[in-house]
């Protein structure tokens, strides 16, 4: 396992440098995995802002070392030309270290360390890390989805368990909080899926994984030689609008916690939603053309969502 990720370093140093350091390492180590954690987490979520600036000081870390463990286990599901059983292990040493820091033993790596101080200081259950790992797991051996019950229950494991890590951390996980948070993130979570069809397709040529429903893709009349041959006609439009318009609907049933949520951490939120609505005006602007339109944010953009977020829009 070691040599097969000294052979892919140029896609996985990031977890490399964080996963596999010493225990024994000093107290600075520790701000460098959370400045690393940080770094990572605004790099890989271009379109949505991650433990920003506008969070309280003190949200930021922790915030960060949750999407840095979301963000290597999925680069294990996702990058590099490991085998599928190599992809396999890597996560079920993550699911190793989680078990550790749940039977009160110290993890054997570093970032775990990091990870379980913070978990208990803040009192986070352990249970959404591991259906992180759950999704990701399925990523590297399922690659169709048959109807949209299929996706939702993906997005359940894959996306939901953010957010209730973060009501957690903020303190504000009822239930009816919950309930918007995982509207919210499933809907951001079809947002990436939607915007990214092409690159989950062609990244791998042995996953070629496609998120749209396979029953609506027949309905509408698209193939997978269509996202193959990345052909924008009439049915794949069709089909764009469909998702895009039901995912809008999904994102707004979310959007109160935008306002329930007080503070700075509200405003994170807003605009956090701002931008999935973003995403979606622009891909309804270019009729659902991911392939030569591929959207992103510009600064005028994160001007517009900055200003809605305030102004509570």
């Amino acid at each position: 396992m070691a040599l097969s990720l000294a052979i892919n370093q140029q896609y996985l140093w990031h977890t490399h440098a964080m996963t596999h350091a010493s225990p024994n390492q000093s107290i600075r180590s520790t701000a460098s995995i959370i400045d690393q954690s940080q770094s990572l987490a605004s790099r890989h979520y271009e379109n949505f802002p991650v433990a920003s600036v506008f969070l309280p000081r003190h949200l930021r870390g922790p915030i960060a070392l949750i999407y840095s463990f979301a963000r290597q286990a999925d680069d294990f599901a996702d990058e590099g030309d490991l085998s599928i059983e190599e992809r396999l292990g890597l996560l079920d040493d993550f699911r190793e270290q989680l078990d550790l820091l749940q039977a009160y033993i110290k993890p054997k790596r570093e970032f775990f360390l990091v990870l379980g101080k913070m978990i208990r200081s803040k009192k986070l259950p352990l249970s959404p890390f591991y259906d992180l790992l759950n999704a990701f797991s399925q990523d590297v051996v399922k690659t169709r989805y048959a109807n949209y019950d299929e996706v939702l229950a993906y997005c359940a494991q894959s996306a939901n368990p953010i957010g209730r890590l973060l009501l957690h951390l903020y303190g504000q996980a009822s239930p009816e909080n919950i309930k918007l948070s995982d509207h919210l993130c499933s809907a951001l979570q079809l947002i990436n899926f939607l915007q990214d069809i092409a690159d989950d397709f062609k990244k791998n040529a042995d996953k070629q994984r496609i998120y749209l429903c396979q029953d609506e893709m027949a309905k509408f009349g698209v193939t997978e030689q269509m996202i193959a041959d990345q052909v924008v006609n009439a049915n794949w439009q069709q089909l764009m609008r469909f998702n895009l318009d039901r995912t809008s609907r999904l994102l707004q049933a979310g959007k109160p916690l935008g306002r329930i949520l007080k503070g700075r951490i509200g405003f994170e939120m807003r605009m956090i939603i701002a931008g999935g609505e973003r995403i979606i005006c622009k891909l309804n602007q270019v009729n659902g053309d991911i392939y030569h339109h591929r959207p992103t944010l510009q600064p005028l953009d994160w001007l517009r969502i900055f200003f809605k977020a305030l102004l509570k829009g």
